[in-house]
């Protein structure tokens, strides 16, 4: 799968909580709390298991979670990144 361009990428974020990093997407969550948080990520889960593309997650503090996506095999940011930002985008 081919890297998308700079302009692909930012039009593909454009009106969205994710946020460019360098050759990444990333989207940040707070929850309630630690046992909500681990929730979402379990769904987040099987999100990105059913899709074969899976975000790098962070659980940080006590109520965080940091999601960053980029296809690895590629070196940076593809469609499959941004389709898969769109379905998470869904996940409560």
């Amino acid at each position: 799968m081919p890297l998308l361009s700079d302009d692909e990428v930012t039009a593909g974020l454009e009106g969205g909580d994710w946020r460019r990093e360098g050759e990444t997407i990333v989207r940040d969550r707070r929850f309630a709390d630690f046992a909500a948080a681990i929730a979402f990520v379990e769904r987040v889960a099987e999100v990105a298991e059913d899709a074969n593309h899976h975000p790098d997650i962070l659980v940080h503090g006590w109520n965080k979670v940091q999601l960053t996506l980029s296809t690895h095999s590629e070196g940076g940011i593809t469609a499959a990144d941004l389709a898969l930002a769109r379905q998470l985008d869904a996940v409560r």
